[in-house]
């Protein structure tokens, strides 16, 4: 028979497992969700220059309670990239990134991903950046992704998304964009985006940060 000490302890351990599990997973609804922030950022249209978008459909692979929008940017000279943004809980938004989206849909990786930091809106930041490569018997699709979470408007890329996010049950919902630029044919090793993604990847941040950080 087991020990009243030893039943007691097992049972505070039951007892708060559930209790992280269901607050992570939102099943107690501890904090309330803004809805009416996410909805302003599934809509929001990055302004730069004088380029258009229009919307496309998403078919990265999503886990529960985990919604995606995306929206294709392109000039005169043509599509320029791709913005996806994924809104849900901690446990789905923080897995599913391009690294292994991507080799899982045919892609080789040509650079493995590593972290570009920089400021936005006065704020350090940090993202997340990988090149790939699908070839095909008609063409050669060579792209560039970036990625990162936020849930207030400060860009992060943690090492383990997946944990640091699972902890944070003051933030309900976060959020994670991909941005997905167009890579030459001939460009293998890693050169530098042209001034208008330069400037087009800059500016998405910047504005889904700003749009975030708004109560």
């Amino acid at each position: 028979m087991m020990k009243p000490l030893t039943f007691c302890s097992v049972l505070a351990l039951v007892v708060c497992g559930a209790f992280v599990h269901g607050a992570v997973t939102q099943r107690w609804n501890i904090v309330a969700s803004n809805t009416a922030r996410t909805d302003r950022l599934h809509n929001l249209e990055v302004k730069f220059e004088d380029l258009r978008s229009e919307p496309v459909d998403t078919e990265m692979p999503l886990n529960e309670r985990s919604v995606a929008t995306s929206r294709r940017y392109f000039g005169a000279g043509g599509a320029v990239a791709v913005v996806s943004f994924i809104s849900g809980i901690p446990g789905s938004v923080a897995t599913h990134t391009p690294d292994v989206c991507y080799p899982g849909s045919g892609y080789k990786t040509l650079r493995a991903p590593r972290k570009e930091t920089f400021e936005v809106n006065g704020v350090p930041a940090a993202v997340y950046v990988a090149d790939f490569e699908k070839k095909t018997q008609t063409k050669v699709d060579r792209v560039r992704v970036r990625w990162a979470w936020t849930t207030d408007g400060a860009w992060v890329a943690p090492d383990n998304p997946r944990w640091q996010f699972a902890s944070q049950l003051r933030a309900p919902t976060i959020y994670k964009v991909y941005i997905a630029s167009s890579l030459p044919e001939s460009d293998a090793d890693g050169a530098e985006d042209d001034p208008v993604v330069k400037g087009f990847v800059a500016a998405t941040w910047a504005q889904y940060a700003a749009e975030c950080a708004r109560p």
